[in-house]
């Protein structure tokens, strides 16, 4: 914390307490170098993080939906829990690394399609399915040749 007096960066906290509201920290701090007292606040970082679906309307990174849609595309597959939690925690950090806290649903949905395409071929396509929505049998089938392709090499 910067001191709003010399501009010093250190300082040491002398007493915290939970503020009146409740949802706030209060923190009386004393600068290191000129050893003045100053109170900050902390609160939680409420701005929530965004995707941006493919009719460009934006709602909030769901965890549990992508979680959701693993489990389903895993369901009856021999994929460990541990392996899809590492693929729906990637999907995560992806959206809440980015700069602008949005992130295009396409990205993150690619991102767990290449995972599971290296994981479980099976479960690749049933997410594929759902995720790329197929208007016909022949794009259905188009995507498995594909992966049939890559296989054979």
């Amino acid at each position: 914390m910067k001191c709003p007096f010399c501009g010093h960066v250190e300082d040491k906290v002398v007493d915290s307490r939970e503020a009146k509201i409740g949802d706030t920290i209060r923190r009386r701090r004393q600068c290191g170098k000129c050893g003045r007292r100053f109170t900050t606040y902390e609160r939680l970082d409420e701005i929530p993080y965004m995707v941006i679906k493919k009719d460009g309307r934006r709602e909030k990174f769901d965890r549990q939906k992508v979680l959701a849609g693993v489990l389903k595309a895993c369901e009856k597959r021999p994929v460990p829990m541990g392996k899809m939690e590492e693929i729906v925690n990637e999907a995560e950090s992806l959206v809440v690394e980015s700069p602008d806290r949005e992130r295009p649903t396409s990205e993150v949905g690619a991102l767990v399609m290449n995972r599971l395409k290296k994981l479980d071929k099976v479960a690749y396509v049933r997410f594929a399915s759902v995720y790329l929505d197929f208007k016909d049998v022949r794009e259905f089938m188009d995507e498995l040749k594909e992966l049939l392709k890559a296989k054979g090499k």
